[in-house]
């Protein structure tokens, strides 16, 4: 048994038993393709901070630190320190949010900045709703299928028009590809029958034992009763 199935189900129990205690009602699941899916966050916010002094973000190294001290941050969903651009853009659970996740301000979040030493109540910031769902959890979870390109010098057009034929090609390549090399194989093992001890052979799925390795493969005579190892 799966004892993560037991502890995602306590987890799920305690939040019920949470949002009936607040009087809260929140409906979790979303359809995708057709089918239910629990989602933690539909309509969550974004800030992003420009200009913040280098002074303040001190280093990369720090700046790093900083990043991974956000992440801690049970609301925070995902969270990037930028040095070089002087940028902090961070994915949280706000307060307005409807959820029964844990949340936080934004005034919440420049307090623990500032105690960190970064201070960007006057620096220029943008905020948006960002969208869990099809801006993460998509993304993520359920990505696009990777966007085909056509070889080098061919239009679309033209790779639609030959990439049927260029399969049936490439497997029969392959095709014989293989053929070549179980022929070259069957070829060497006649050659060099005792080479690595029938390490090669015309069935080369049948692997020999380390004992044939190393001593040879020999056949069964009647009186053989088994190779005897008589250790110091």
């Amino acid at each position: 048994m799966d004892h993560r199935e037991n502890q995602e189900q306590n987890t799920y129990q305690k939040e019920l038993e949470q949002e009936k205690a607040h009087h809260e009602e929140y409906d979790d699941k979303v359809m995708i393709d057709g089918h239910p899916f629990r989602i933690p966050y539909k309509i969550i916010q974004e800030v992003t901070w420009s200009n913040v002094k280098k002074e303040e973000m001190k280093s990369l190294e720090y700046a790093g630190r900083l990043q991974y001290r956000l992440m801690l941050l049970e609301p925070v969903i995902r969270a990037k320190v930028e040095f070089t651009k002087q940028k902090i853009t961070i994915i949280y659970n706000p307060k307005t949010s409807h959820n029964r996740k844990e949340k936080i301000s934004l005034e919440e979040l420049m307090e623990f900045l500032g105690k960190e030493g970064v201070h960007v109540q006057s620096n220029p910031k943008e905020e948006r709703d960002f969208d869990y769902v099809n801006e993460m959890y998509k993304y993520q979870f359920d990505p696009p299928s990777i966007r085909e390109r056509p070889p080098y010098g061919y239009t679309m057009e033209e790779w639609k028009k030959m990439k049927k034929e260029y399969g049936v090609k490439l497997e029969e390549g392959k095709q014989k590809g293989r053929e070549k090399f179980a022929a070259w194989q069957q070829n060497y093992a006649e050659k060099y029958p005792n080479v690595l001890a029938d390490k090669i052979t015309a069935k080369p799925n049948v692997k020999p034992t380390l004992m044939q390795k190393i001593f040879g493969k020999k056949g069964k005579k009647d009186n053989d009763k088994g190779f005897w190892f008589h250790g110091v």
